[in-house]
């Protein structure tokens, strides 16, 4: 794979670390992951693939433990605020002195500094505070996170993952590791950077939820069923409209015939253009014009409402008309797609995952089969591996420094 042979060690934590951690171990990597003492449940989430060493890095003795751990891997990665790690005497400065190779990846909220870098924090706090927050609800609503995705994962987890990635590309001109500073309101602002650089082009100058692609426009959004499910309509193009029409079984005359490319996309821009076919009320009002949107958005659920999920995906299934069943966690693996691609992986406790992305035509992601580790399943064997004897492992357990635990039975 990928990243055979990198050794990465994860200290505990929340959402984004753990996500890093897998994907690092999804593509080959030796991922430990450092527990707390006592740590249940909560910390066995995103843990593929890794293995797991309970530590009382509280404690001087270790803290060394963890430096003589860093001293012979590549990547250290650790999610806690600013200050914490240099409290404990395992901030950059001590360990890259000791192993200058060391990458050291720092996934925070609002990063190594700033007024809220001692802040606590999370995914909705992060967005809200990257802008992007702002941009996302319904017509008249209140803003509203997408779940803890955005923040947490994308602008957090991939970020980092993707500073290691370039670290380490560096490393190999250099030889030398660095420090990477990734945050969450930074992350995810950078991930907004379509919104910032098209706010001159008229895309968001309505307010939220009455814009193109934030659910105002008609022909970009999702209609419920008659069985209470719900299409995904993104018909943004003339082409791809002229289809959603055909599919709905307006009559012919309503489907809007303008070949002017560039004229249709200069006005989804610029939202300058008025009607330009003259349609009576009682026709389909034209794409062009929002300030039918809403009447069209009733016309569209009226219909989409008069069949079952099933039925618009026969209609629409196999067509360019961009219209899509929102298929559920209970459905999505059952999809002849995905299927066919084999896009969900079962772990041997028949737990369904998505497959590591992107697909690697020569070093694709081997992803772990296996349960997730226990905590401190693999403390002992560890602690071998980066060169502690009997002796020192046997003192550590009686100082209460590590935790062994070979079954669940013990947790």
């Amino acid at each position: 794979m990928a990243l055979r042979g990198l050794s990465v060690l994860e200290l505990a934590g929340l959402a984004p670390g753990p996500l890093c951690g897998m994907i690092l171990a999804d593509f080959g990597a030796r991922v430990v992951r450092v527990d707390r003492l006592g740590a249940r449940g909560n910390m066995n989430i995103l843990a593929r693939g890794k293995r797991s060493l309970a530590l009382d890095l509280q404690r001087p003795q270790g803290a060394a433990v963890l430096r003589r751990l860093c001293a012979r891997a590549d990547v250290v990665l650790e999610p806690y605020r600013h200050g914490v790690m240099e409290k404990l005497q395992l901030g950059p400065e001590i360990l890259q002195r000791e192993n200058p190779r060391l990458i050291y990846a720092r996934l925070s909220g609002f990063g190594q500094s700033g007024r809220f870098s001692k802040t606590a924090g999370h995914d909705i706090n992060f967005l809200a505070l990257s802008g992007v927050l702002s941009k996302i609800g319904g017509s008249g609503e209140n803003p509203y996170a997408p779940l803890n995705l955005l923040a947490d994962f994308g602008g957090g987890a991939l970020i980092c993952t993707l500073g290691i990635l370039m670290a380490l590309f560096e490393r190999t001109r250099s030889g030398k590791g660095q420090v990477i500073d990734a945050n969450m309101v930074e992350g995810t602002a950078y991930l907004s950077s379509f919104l910032w650089h098209s706010l001159q082009m008229g895309l968001w100058e309505n307010p939220r939820g009455q814009n193109l692609l934030d659910g105002g426009a008609p022909f970009y959004t999702t209609y419920r069923t008659a069985d209470g499910g719900f299409m995904a309509v993104g018909a943004l193009e003339p082409q791809f409209y002229k289809l959603l029409i055909k599919g709905v079984n307006f009559p012919p005359w309503c489907i809007l015939l303008s070949s002017e490319t560039d004229v249709w996309h200069d006005h989804l821009l610029t939202s300058t253009l008025h009607h330009r076919l003259g349609l009576k009320s009682d026709e389909l009002p034209d794409q062009m014009s929002m300030s039918d949107w809403p009447e069209m958005k009733k016309r569209f659920a009226d219909i989409f409402a008069k069949k079952t999920k099933a039925e618009w995906c026969q209609i629409f299934d196999g067509t360019d008309a961009c219209v899509t069943p929102v298929l559920t966690f209970e459905e999505v693996i059952h999809h002849d797609h995905n299927k066919e691609r084999g896009s969900f992986i079962i772990n041997e406790e028949q737990s369904v995952s998505p497959r590591p992305a992107p697909l690697l035509s020569g070093t694709p992601a081997v992803p772990s089969c296996k349960r997730n580790p226990f905590v401190g399943e693999h403390t002992e064997e560890i602690l071998r591996e980066f060169g502690f004897n009997q002796t020192e492992i046997n003192q550590l357990t009686s100082d209460k420094i590590i935790e062994i635990n070979k079954s669940r039975a013990n947790l």
